[in-house]
């Protein structure tokens, strides 16, 4: 499988590292060794809602090839929903068969046409923002629809990493990542589609 990792300007570095730090585990178990990911944006650098500033290593790649994208979220996704350069480049991830997000990520793929027929989620404080790009905003902290999943608010970046890594390895690979992390919750508010 191979992952893009999105980032851009105004992001918040927890949904990004929280996600990262999980999935990057993928490659311990058998059905999904040989995962790869590519942190990707508009430019060679970013900086983030503080300050602190980070080098991609693609820079605006082509999303169709990848297996799945995430976006995370950030006040910098306030703004950037209205850029038509990016907007159009999260269309090239037309054809990707995962779409995943954290946070205000899912305004990013609302505004780039993929939640139209959705329901989704986003940080409980930005429901509003959602309620245009979507069929259904979900008061939940996990919602998958079709091959799009959508997450709440910062701290569900671990979660979805971990349904994520349920999904494709299964529920003991799950357990092993969050006995790893020594990350006792519980999973919860998931609703699939």
């Amino acid at each position: 499988m191979k992952i893009g990792l999105i980032l851009f300007n105004g992001v918040t570095f927890l949904d990004f590292t929280g996600f990262y730090d999980v999935i990057y585990r993928l490659n311990m178990f058998e059905n999904t060794k040989g995962t790869t990911w590519d942190i990707c944006g508009m430019t060679e650098e970013i900086t983030d809602e503080l300050g602190l500033s980070v080098k991609v290593n693609k820079v605006k790649p082509d999303l169709a090839d990848y297996d799945m994208v995430f976006i995370p979220g950030g006040m910098g996704t306030r703004t950037l929903r209205y850029n038509e350069e990016f907007i159009d480049w999260l269309r090239s991830a037309d054809t990707v068969p995962h779409k995943v997000s954290v946070c205000t990520g899912s305004l990013l793929w609302g505004a780039a046409g993929f939640l139209h027929y959705c329901a989704a989620t986003t940080h409980p404080a930005a429901y509003d923002l959602l309620e245009p790009y979507c069929r259904e905003v979900v008061r939940s902290r996990i919602v998958k629809d079709g091959n799009i999943i959508t997450a709440g608010g910062v701290t569900t970046s671990i979660d979805v990493g971990l349904y994520v890594i349920q999904m494709f390895a299964g529920e003991e690979a799950m357990k092993l990542v969050k006995k790893q992390l020594d990350y006792p919750y519980e999973v919860q508010g998931i609703v699939e589609m």
